[in-house]
Protein backbone atom coordinates (compact mmCIF):
# COMPACT_ATOMS: atom_id res chain seq x y z
CA UNK A 1 0.00 0.00 0.00
CA UNK A 2 1.17 3.70 -0.24
CA UNK A 3 0.22 6.54 1.02
CA UNK A 4 0.14 9.85 -0.96
CA UNK A 5 -0.49 13.00 0.97
CA UNK A 6 -2.39 15.10 -1.86
CA UNK A 7 -0.62 18.60 -2.84
CA UNK A 8 -2.64 21.12 -4.64
CA UNK A 9 -3.73 21.26 -8.12
CA UNK A 10 -3.43 17.59 -8.00
CA UNK A 11 -6.64 15.57 -9.19
CA UNK A 12 -7.67 12.17 -8.44
CA UNK A 13 -7.52 11.32 -12.23
CA UNK A 14 -3.38 12.54 -12.12
CA UNK A 15 -2.72 10.51 -8.92
CA UNK A 16 -3.94 7.44 -10.31
CA UNK A 17 -1.46 7.90 -13.51
CA UNK A 18 1.30 8.15 -11.45
CA UNK A 19 0.84 4.89 -9.57
CA UNK A 20 -0.94 3.41 -12.63
CA UNK A 21 -4.05 2.03 -11.03
CA UNK A 22 -7.67 3.24 -12.15
CA UNK A 23 -9.46 6.26 -10.12
CA UNK A 24 -12.27 4.34 -9.33
CA UNK A 25 -9.75 1.91 -7.40
CA UNK A 26 -8.48 4.55 -5.33
CA UNK A 27 -12.00 6.01 -4.99
CA UNK A 28 -13.68 2.87 -3.77
CA UNK A 29 -10.81 2.08 -1.36
CA UNK A 30 -10.57 5.74 0.44
CA UNK A 31 -14.64 5.83 0.09
CA UNK A 32 -14.11 8.91 -0.87
CA UNK A 33 -17.23 11.49 -0.85
CA UNK A 34 -16.02 13.78 -3.09
CA UNK A 35 -13.66 12.12 -5.68
CA UNK A 36 -13.83 15.27 -8.06
CA UNK A 37 -12.62 17.67 -4.70
CA UNK A 38 -10.02 16.65 -3.44
CA UNK A 39 -8.57 18.50 -0.03
CA UNK A 40 -5.19 19.67 -0.05
CA UNK A 41 -3.33 17.78 2.81
CA UNK A 42 -5.79 14.59 2.74
CA UNK A 43 -4.57 11.33 2.31
CA UNK A 44 -5.18 8.21 -0.16
CA UNK A 45 -4.00 4.84 0.48
CA UNK A 46 -3.39 3.47 -2.64
CA UNK A 47 -4.33 -0.05 -3.28
CA UNK A 48 -1.44 -1.69 -4.90
CA UNK A 49 1.39 -4.13 -3.73
CA UNK A 50 4.17 -2.81 -2.51
CA UNK A 51 5.26 0.99 -2.15
CA UNK A 52 6.77 3.71 -4.76
CA UNK A 53 9.79 5.55 -3.30
CA UNK A 54 11.01 9.02 -4.95
CA UNK A 55 14.82 9.05 -4.55
CA UNK A 56 15.76 12.20 -2.57
CA UNK A 57 19.04 14.13 -1.64
CA UNK A 58 21.79 12.35 -0.13
CA UNK A 59 19.95 8.53 -0.92
CA UNK A 60 21.76 5.72 -1.53
CA UNK A 61 20.60 2.21 -2.59
CA UNK A 62 21.63 1.05 1.23
CA UNK A 63 19.80 4.34 2.80
CA UNK A 64 16.50 3.52 1.37
CA UNK A 65 17.25 -0.40 1.80
CA UNK A 66 17.78 -0.18 5.30
CA UNK A 67 14.71 2.59 5.54
CA UNK A 68 12.49 0.51 4.45
CA UNK A 69 13.61 -2.89 6.15
CA UNK A 70 14.27 -5.00 3.15
CA UNK A 71 17.60 -6.11 1.25
CA UNK A 72 19.99 -3.80 -0.87
CA UNK A 73 19.80 -6.55 -3.61
CA UNK A 74 15.93 -7.23 -3.24
CA UNK A 75 15.73 -3.55 -4.07
CA UNK A 76 18.14 -3.30 -6.61
CA UNK A 77 16.54 -6.27 -8.58
CA UNK A 78 13.20 -5.00 -8.09
CA UNK A 79 14.16 -1.92 -9.90
CA UNK A 80 16.72 -3.42 -12.07
CA UNK A 81 19.65 -1.62 -10.88
CA UNK A 82 23.14 -2.66 -10.15
CA UNK A 83 24.30 -2.31 -6.85
CA UNK A 84 26.72 0.29 -7.23
CA UNK A 85 24.65 2.37 -9.47
CA UNK A 86 24.22 6.17 -8.73
CA UNK A 87 20.78 7.00 -8.24
CA UNK A 88 19.12 10.19 -9.63
CA UNK A 89 17.26 12.75 -7.80
CA UNK A 90 13.54 12.73 -8.02
CA UNK A 91 14.04 8.75 -9.78
CA UNK A 92 10.82 6.48 -8.73
CA UNK A 93 11.96 3.25 -7.14
CA UNK A 94 9.69 0.36 -6.26
CA UNK A 95 9.92 -1.18 -2.66
CA UNK A 96 8.39 -4.52 -2.76
CA UNK A 97 6.43 -5.92 0.60
CA UNK A 98 8.22 -6.60 3.29
CA UNK A 99 7.17 -9.72 5.63
CA UNK A 100 3.90 -9.16 8.10
CA UNK A 101 4.03 -10.08 11.68
CA UNK A 102 1.16 -11.37 13.20
CA UNK A 103 -1.04 -9.20 15.49
CA UNK A 104 -4.39 -9.39 17.38
CA UNK A 105 -7.00 -6.33 16.59
CA UNK A 106 -9.72 -5.25 19.29
CA UNK A 107 -12.74 -3.00 18.60
CA UNK A 108 -15.09 -2.37 20.52
CA UNK A 109 -18.78 -1.65 19.86
CA UNK A 110 -21.14 0.43 22.27
CA UNK A 111 -24.39 0.09 20.90
CA UNK A 112 -27.19 2.76 22.50
CA UNK A 113 -30.92 1.78 23.33
CA UNK A 114 -32.51 -1.22 23.44
CA UNK A 115 -31.17 -2.56 20.12
CA UNK A 116 -27.80 -2.50 17.88
CA UNK A 117 -28.23 0.24 15.19
CA UNK A 118 -28.65 -0.93 11.37
CA UNK A 119 -25.20 0.93 11.15
CA UNK A 120 -23.63 -0.07 13.67
CA UNK A 121 -24.50 -3.45 12.60
CA UNK A 122 -22.45 -2.75 9.65
CA UNK A 123 -20.05 -1.62 10.93
CA UNK A 124 -19.16 -4.62 12.57
CA UNK A 125 -19.64 -6.75 9.66
CA UNK A 126 -17.28 -4.15 8.26
CA UNK A 127 -14.30 -4.49 10.34
CA UNK A 128 -15.20 -8.37 11.40
CA UNK A 129 -12.74 -9.33 8.87
CA UNK A 130 -9.68 -7.70 10.21
CA UNK A 131 -10.26 -8.48 14.28
CA UNK A 132 -9.51 -11.11 16.29
CA UNK A 133 -11.88 -9.64 19.05
CA UNK A 134 -15.16 -8.14 19.05
CA UNK A 135 -16.05 -6.27 22.69
CA UNK A 136 -19.46 -5.23 23.11
CA UNK A 137 -19.40 -1.93 25.35
CA UNK A 138 -20.74 -3.24 28.04
CA UNK A 139 -22.07 -5.51 30.80
CA UNK A 140 -22.82 -3.67 33.85
CA UNK A 141 -22.43 -5.13 36.98
CA UNK A 142 -25.18 -3.99 39.83
CA UNK A 143 -24.75 -3.05 43.47
CA UNK A 144 -26.31 -7.02 44.17
CA UNK A 145 -23.38 -8.95 41.71
CA UNK A 146 -26.16 -9.24 39.04
CA UNK A 147 -25.41 -8.18 35.20
CA UNK A 148 -27.27 -5.17 33.05
CA UNK A 149 -26.58 -6.80 29.52
CA UNK A 150 -25.82 -4.02 26.59
CA UNK A 151 -28.29 -4.99 23.32
CA UNK A 152 -26.13 -7.91 21.28
CA UNK A 153 -28.21 -8.20 18.30
CA UNK A 154 -26.67 -10.23 15.70
CA UNK A 155 -23.65 -9.09 16.65
CA UNK A 156 -22.65 -13.13 17.85
CA UNK A 157 -23.16 -14.23 14.64
CA UNK A 158 -21.02 -11.80 13.05
CA UNK A 159 -18.32 -12.33 14.86
CA UNK A 160 -18.67 -16.08 14.31
CA UNK A 161 -18.85 -16.06 10.78
CA UNK A 162 -15.84 -14.14 10.49
CA UNK A 163 -13.79 -16.26 13.40
CA UNK A 164 -13.86 -13.05 15.87
CA UNK A 165 -13.58 -13.96 19.73
CA UNK A 166 -16.02 -11.62 21.60
CA UNK A 167 -14.65 -10.30 24.58
CA UNK A 168 -17.52 -9.53 27.42
CA UNK A 169 -16.36 -6.70 28.90
CA UNK A 170 -17.41 -5.98 32.30
CA UNK A 171 -17.54 -2.77 34.22
CA UNK A 172 -18.43 -0.29 37.43
CA UNK A 173 -20.74 1.79 35.04
CA UNK A 174 -23.52 3.29 37.48
CA UNK A 175 -25.54 6.08 35.57
CA UNK A 176 -23.67 5.93 32.38
CA UNK A 177 -20.24 6.95 34.80
CA UNK A 178 -17.95 4.99 36.45
CA UNK A 179 -18.35 4.56 39.70
CA UNK A 180 -15.79 4.68 42.63
CA UNK A 181 -18.66 3.51 45.13
CA UNK A 182 -19.61 0.22 43.17
CA UNK A 183 -16.13 -0.44 42.71
CA UNK A 184 -15.53 -0.42 46.21
CA UNK A 185 -18.50 -2.68 46.63
CA UNK A 186 -17.66 -5.27 43.89
CA UNK A 187 -13.77 -5.63 45.06
CA UNK A 188 -14.54 -5.40 49.20
CA UNK A 189 -17.64 -7.65 49.51
CA UNK A 190 -16.73 -11.35 49.22
CA UNK A 191 -20.45 -12.55 48.53
CA UNK A 192 -21.14 -10.00 45.79
CA UNK A 193 -17.70 -11.10 44.10
CA UNK A 194 -19.13 -14.38 44.17
CA UNK A 195 -22.12 -13.60 42.69
CA UNK A 196 -20.76 -11.81 40.29
CA UNK A 197 -18.09 -14.18 38.76
CA UNK A 198 -20.95 -17.12 38.44
CA UNK A 199 -23.37 -14.16 36.64
CA UNK A 200 -20.12 -13.58 34.41
CA UNK A 201 -19.58 -17.41 33.41
CA UNK A 202 -22.95 -18.16 32.64
CA UNK A 203 -23.78 -15.35 30.80
CA UNK A 204 -20.29 -15.77 28.93
CA UNK A 205 -21.10 -19.53 27.88
CA UNK A 206 -24.97 -18.99 27.19
CA UNK A 207 -23.76 -15.89 24.80
CA UNK A 208 -20.52 -17.52 23.57
CA UNK A 209 -18.41 -14.95 24.69
CA UNK A 210 -14.95 -16.47 25.19
CA UNK A 211 -12.41 -13.22 26.77
CA UNK A 212 -13.67 -11.95 30.29
CA UNK A 213 -12.44 -8.54 30.15
CA UNK A 214 -12.45 -5.86 32.79
CA UNK A 215 -12.83 -2.14 32.75
CA UNK A 216 -13.18 -1.17 35.63
CA UNK A 217 -12.11 2.29 36.52
CA UNK A 218 -12.11 5.67 38.38
CA UNK A 219 -11.69 3.43 41.74
CA UNK A 220 -10.57 4.69 44.99
CA UNK A 221 -6.97 4.38 45.35
CA UNK A 222 -7.30 2.42 48.61
CA UNK A 223 -8.53 -0.08 46.53
CA UNK A 224 -5.31 -0.80 44.76
CA UNK A 225 -4.85 -3.75 46.47
CA UNK A 226 -8.30 -5.22 46.68
CA UNK A 227 -8.74 -4.81 42.91
CA UNK A 228 -5.24 -6.90 42.24
CA UNK A 229 -6.81 -9.53 44.85
CA UNK A 230 -10.13 -9.54 42.78
CA UNK A 231 -8.36 -10.15 39.67
CA UNK A 232 -6.84 -13.11 40.80
CA UNK A 233 -9.48 -14.71 42.27
CA UNK A 234 -11.33 -13.93 39.22
CA UNK A 235 -8.63 -15.46 37.13
CA UNK A 236 -8.76 -19.02 38.75
CA UNK A 237 -12.07 -19.20 38.46
CA UNK A 238 -12.18 -17.63 34.50
CA UNK A 239 -9.21 -20.02 33.52
CA UNK A 240 -11.02 -23.40 35.07
CA UNK A 241 -14.00 -22.70 32.37
CA UNK A 242 -11.45 -21.97 29.62
CA UNK A 243 -12.01 -18.89 29.31
CA UNK A 244 -9.37 -15.92 28.18
CA UNK A 245 -9.00 -12.98 30.88
CA UNK A 246 -7.90 -9.42 29.73
CA UNK A 247 -8.45 -5.82 31.41
CA UNK A 248 -8.64 -2.10 30.65
CA UNK A 249 -5.81 0.16 31.82
CA UNK A 250 -5.54 3.95 32.24
CA UNK A 251 -2.78 5.16 30.20
CA UNK A 252 0.87 5.35 33.10
CA UNK A 253 3.93 6.39 32.87
CA UNK A 254 5.09 5.12 36.33
CA UNK A 255 4.44 3.17 39.04
CA UNK A 256 3.77 5.71 41.70
CA UNK A 257 1.44 7.67 38.98
CA UNK A 258 -1.35 8.81 41.35
CA UNK A 259 -5.10 9.90 40.97
CA UNK A 260 -8.66 8.66 40.52
CA UNK A 261 -7.81 6.81 37.27
CA UNK A 262 -4.59 5.24 38.09
CA UNK A 263 -3.83 4.64 41.56
CA UNK A 264 -5.83 1.03 41.28
CA UNK A 265 -4.18 -0.36 38.42
CA UNK A 266 -0.94 -1.81 39.10
CA UNK A 267 0.57 -2.41 35.56
CA UNK A 268 2.33 -5.48 37.23
CA UNK A 269 -0.37 -7.74 38.80
CA UNK A 270 -2.49 -7.42 36.09
CA UNK A 271 0.70 -8.17 33.54
CA UNK A 272 0.89 -11.07 36.13
CA UNK A 273 -3.21 -12.30 36.11
CA UNK A 274 -4.15 -11.59 32.70
CA UNK A 275 -3.92 -13.44 29.11
CA UNK A 276 -3.64 -9.50 27.98
CA UNK A 277 -3.70 -5.98 29.01
CA UNK A 278 -5.28 -3.23 26.92
CA UNK A 279 -3.93 0.53 27.48
CA UNK A 280 -6.31 3.40 26.28
CA UNK A 281 -3.20 5.13 25.00
CA UNK A 282 -5.47 8.17 24.15
CA UNK A 283 -7.81 10.87 25.10
CA UNK A 284 -5.27 13.59 25.87
CA UNK A 285 -7.53 15.40 23.76
CA UNK A 286 -10.42 15.29 24.94
CA UNK A 287 -13.70 16.78 24.20
CA UNK A 288 -14.00 18.88 27.48
CA UNK A 289 -9.71 20.03 27.05
CA UNK A 290 -8.06 22.08 25.38
CA UNK A 291 -7.85 21.61 21.39
CA UNK A 292 -4.77 18.75 21.07
CA UNK A 293 -4.17 15.52 19.22
CA UNK A 294 -5.87 12.98 20.42
CA UNK A 295 -3.28 9.83 20.77
CA UNK A 296 0.28 12.13 20.13
CA UNK A 297 2.52 9.59 19.76
CA UNK A 298 5.48 11.19 22.17
CA UNK A 299 3.25 10.54 25.40
CA UNK A 300 1.70 7.30 23.80
CA UNK A 301 5.22 5.91 23.68
CA UNK A 302 5.88 7.07 26.69
CA UNK A 303 3.31 4.83 28.07
CA UNK A 304 3.93 1.99 26.40
CA UNK A 305 8.22 1.62 27.08
CA UNK A 306 7.04 2.24 30.71
CA UNK A 307 4.34 -0.80 30.70
CA UNK A 308 7.06 -2.69 28.69
CA UNK A 309 8.85 -2.26 32.09
CA UNK A 310 5.65 -4.20 34.36
CA UNK A 311 4.97 -7.20 31.85
CA UNK A 312 6.06 -8.45 28.29
CA UNK A 313 4.85 -6.85 24.86
CA UNK A 314 3.02 -9.91 24.35
CA UNK A 315 0.51 -9.20 26.90
CA UNK A 316 0.31 -5.27 25.41
CA UNK A 317 -2.20 -3.86 23.38
CA UNK A 318 -1.99 -0.68 22.31
CA UNK A 319 -5.32 1.33 22.64
CA UNK A 320 -6.11 3.69 19.39
CA UNK A 321 -8.82 6.33 18.98
CA UNK A 322 -11.06 5.64 15.64
CA UNK A 323 -12.29 9.33 15.94
CA UNK A 324 -11.10 13.09 16.29
CA UNK A 325 -12.41 16.30 17.52
CA UNK A 326 -13.43 19.97 16.65
CA UNK A 327 -13.00 22.85 18.97
CA UNK A 328 -14.56 25.89 19.07
CA UNK A 329 -12.10 28.61 20.19
CA UNK A 330 -11.20 29.86 22.11
CA UNK A 331 -11.13 27.35 24.33
CA UNK A 332 -12.60 27.77 27.84
CA UNK A 333 -12.28 25.65 30.97
CA UNK A 334 -15.82 24.14 31.80
CA UNK A 335 -16.97 25.94 28.38
CA UNK A 336 -18.64 24.26 25.08
CA UNK A 337 -17.49 20.63 24.40
CA UNK A 338 -15.38 19.56 21.32
CA UNK A 339 -17.76 17.78 18.74
CA UNK A 340 -16.71 14.12 18.49
CA UNK A 341 -16.03 13.58 14.37
CA UNK A 342 -14.83 10.69 12.19
CA UNK A 343 -11.78 10.79 10.23
CA UNK A 344 -13.92 10.82 6.68
CA UNK A 345 -16.21 13.11 8.13
CA UNK A 346 -13.55 15.81 9.28
CA UNK A 347 -11.99 15.37 5.83
CA UNK A 348 -15.83 16.20 4.70
CA UNK A 349 -15.38 19.19 7.04
CA UNK A 350 -12.43 20.47 5.83
CA UNK A 351 -13.29 20.57 2.02
CA UNK A 352 -16.83 22.45 2.97
CA UNK A 353 -15.09 24.80 4.43
CA UNK A 354 -11.89 25.22 2.01
CA UNK A 355 -9.21 24.71 4.99
CA UNK A 356 -5.59 22.80 3.90
CA UNK A 357 -5.10 19.64 6.26
CA UNK A 358 -1.54 20.47 8.06
CA UNK A 359 0.26 17.42 9.72
CA UNK A 360 2.11 17.83 12.80
CA UNK A 361 5.30 15.20 12.47
CA UNK A 362 6.09 15.50 16.14
CA UNK A 363 3.03 14.39 17.37
CA UNK A 364 2.33 12.64 14.30
CA UNK A 365 -1.51 13.78 13.87
CA UNK A 366 -3.20 15.81 11.20
CA UNK A 367 -5.27 18.93 11.90
CA UNK A 368 -6.74 21.90 10.27
CA UNK A 369 -8.53 25.15 11.45
CA UNK A 370 -11.63 26.82 9.75
CA UNK A 371 -14.06 29.91 10.63
CA UNK A 372 -17.88 28.76 10.52
CA UNK A 373 -20.98 30.62 9.45
CA UNK A 374 -20.89 32.70 12.79
CA UNK A 375 -17.78 33.78 12.26
CA UNK A 376 -16.24 32.03 15.37
CA UNK A 377 -12.82 30.06 14.74
CA UNK A 378 -12.61 26.27 15.26
CA UNK A 379 -9.65 24.04 15.42
CA UNK A 380 -10.01 20.37 14.35
CA UNK A 381 -7.51 17.01 15.37
CA UNK A 382 -7.80 14.02 13.99
CA UNK A 383 -6.70 10.43 12.85
CA UNK A 384 -5.29 9.97 9.23
CA UNK A 385 -3.39 6.97 7.21
CA UNK A 386 -0.34 8.89 8.32
CA UNK A 387 -1.30 9.24 11.99
CA UNK A 388 -2.26 5.35 11.88
CA UNK A 389 0.55 4.29 10.03
CA UNK A 390 3.19 5.87 12.82
CA UNK A 391 1.22 3.75 15.17
CA UNK A 392 1.57 0.30 13.56
CA UNK A 393 5.78 0.96 13.27
CA UNK A 394 5.65 2.01 16.91
CA UNK A 395 3.82 -1.29 17.52
CA UNK A 396 5.92 -3.51 15.42
CA UNK A 397 9.11 -1.35 16.90
CA UNK A 398 8.10 -2.39 20.59
CA UNK A 399 6.92 -6.04 19.93
CA UNK A 400 3.45 -5.56 21.33
CA UNK A 401 0.83 -7.81 21.11
CA UNK A 402 -1.49 -5.76 19.01
CA UNK A 403 -3.76 -2.73 18.92
CA UNK A 404 -7.30 -1.92 20.11
CA UNK A 405 -9.98 0.32 18.38
CA UNK A 406 -12.24 3.11 20.93
CA UNK A 407 -14.98 2.41 18.59
CA UNK A 408 -16.67 0.84 15.89
CA UNK A 409 -19.23 3.38 14.01
CA UNK A 410 -16.63 6.07 13.13
CA UNK A 411 -16.11 5.59 9.72
CA UNK A 412 -12.18 5.26 8.63
CA UNK A 413 -11.70 3.12 5.92
CA UNK A 414 -7.80 3.52 5.46
CA UNK A 415 -7.10 1.83 8.56
CA UNK A 416 -8.54 -1.22 7.78
CA UNK A 417 -6.81 -1.10 4.33
CA UNK A 418 -3.54 -0.67 6.14
CA UNK A 419 -4.22 -3.29 9.43
CA UNK A 420 -4.00 -5.97 6.31
CA UNK A 421 -0.53 -4.40 4.60
CA UNK A 422 0.89 -4.77 7.79
CA UNK A 423 -0.32 -7.65 9.70
CA UNK A 424 -1.68 -11.21 9.76
CA UNK A 425 -4.54 -10.46 11.83
CA UNK A 426 -4.92 -13.31 14.27
CA UNK A 427 -7.87 -15.41 14.40
CA UNK A 428 -9.15 -17.55 16.82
Amino acid sequence: MQIHVVQAGQSLYGIAQAYGVSAGEISEANQLSAPGRLVVGQTLVIPITGMYYWVQPGDSLYTIARRFGIGISDLAASNQLSLNQPLQIGLRLYIPPGPKRTAEINAYIEPRGEAVSQSLQAAAAEAAPHLTYLAPFSFQVQRDGSLEAPPLDDLASTAAQNRVTLMMVVTNLENAQFSSELGRIILNDQAVQSRLLENIISTAKQLGFRDIHFDFEFLRPEDREAYNAFLRKAAGRIHQEGFLLSTALAPKTSRTQTGAWYTAHDYKVHGEVADFVIIMTYEWGYSGGPPMPVSPIGPVRKVLEYALSEMPGSKIMMGQNLYGYDWTLPYVAGGAYAKALSPQAAIDLARTRNAAIQYDYKDQAPHFDYTDDAGKRHKVWFEDARSIQAKFTLLKELGLRGISYWKLGLPFPQNWLLIEDNFRVVKR
